[in-house]
């Protein structure tokens, strides 16, 4: 018989959502209950395999005896606690927030985005188009993956991933401070004179695309790039022992992209530069 372990049983948490009881484990966030209940909570800056960031503010919601609204990704869920999700005040919260940053940086490539902007009724073109953070080109500097930082909305979840939660190589940060922060690697060189090891863990976690795998850029500038027309494989990545999980994004007999799951064990969504980028060996580009 294989001992499985379960952990330490957790006592659950009763409060009020909604209007509605919920129950959740102890330590759980008001996030973790909302996607419980099956309430669709918009979020940005929020990753399954990091820790709350706080940055981008648009999953607020109102808690009774709050003098601010907080942000459900963070704010853990606490006994008798009475939590509203859907309220005029945190529905117009949620709009200036997109519109801020809808207005600031380009949303094209943000899953749900546009579906958020019209579910709130966010109007980020009256700030006008002096309201862009930055308008930089591509930074196109090797064949793996391109910065794009005008679609950079700040939420320091590439930092992150690059520093003390996963990969600790520390080659990106954040630069300047006030409008002038931007995401940046040592003296704002090109990535191949970093401390960039290229595992693209910090594109994984990229919730906008300001970073893209180098080949899915290239097919979104042509006009090529079509989810509908993709599936997804799950492997095992050939390259060592350690025995990662992969997932292979195929599109027209073409891996386009490779990504990894998030609750696998062994990766966490994590992989090496072999792993992510090492796929061009099983196919033939003309």
């Amino acid at each position: 018989m294989t001992a499985i372990p379960i952990g330490v049983p957790r006592r659950l948490v009763e409060f009020t959502l909604d209007g509605q009881e919920a129950r959740v484990p102890e330590g759980a966030t008001v996030l973790d209950a909302c996607r419980a209940a099956g309430k669709d909570v918009p979020t940005l800056c929020q990753g399954d395999t990091l820790r709350p960031k706080n940055a981008c503010r648009v999953c607020v919601v109102e808690v009774e005896g709050s003098r601010t609204l907080v942000p459900a990704c963070s704010r853990r869920a606490e006994p008798g606690m009475e939590v509203r999700t859907d309220t005029e005040r945190v529905r117009h919260s949620r709009k200036i927030v997109l519109e801020l940053l809808a207005s600031s940086a380009d949303l094209s490539t943000t899953p749900r985005a546009a579906e958020w902007i019209k579910e709130y009724e966010a109007e980020p073109d009256r700030f006008g188009p002096d309201a862009a953070r930055l308008n930089d080109e591509p930074k196109i500097d090797n064949e793996l993956y391109v910065r794009d930082y005008a679609k950079c909305i700040l939420c320091y979840k590439c930092v992150d991933a690059c520093g003390d939660q996963w990969q600790n190589s520390f080659a990106i940060s954040v630069a300047g401070r006030g409008f002038d922060a931007r995401i940046a690697v040592e003296h704002d060189a090109p990535l191949t004179d970093s401390a960039c090891v290229f595992c693209g863990n910090c594109v994984e976690v990229c919730p906008t695309g300001a970073l893209s795998a180098k080949r899915e850029f290239d097919l979104r500038a042509a006009g090529d790039w079509d989810e509908s027309r993709q599936t997804e494989t799950t492997t095992v990545c050939a390259y060592c022992g350690v025995g990662c999980a992969l997932t292979l994004h195929v599109q027209d007999n073409e891996i386009v992209k490779v990504t990894s799951p998030h609750d696998n064990p062994v990766t966490h969504g994590n992989l090496c530069i072999k792993g992510r980028f090492g796929y061009q060996h099983v196919q033939n580009r003309g």
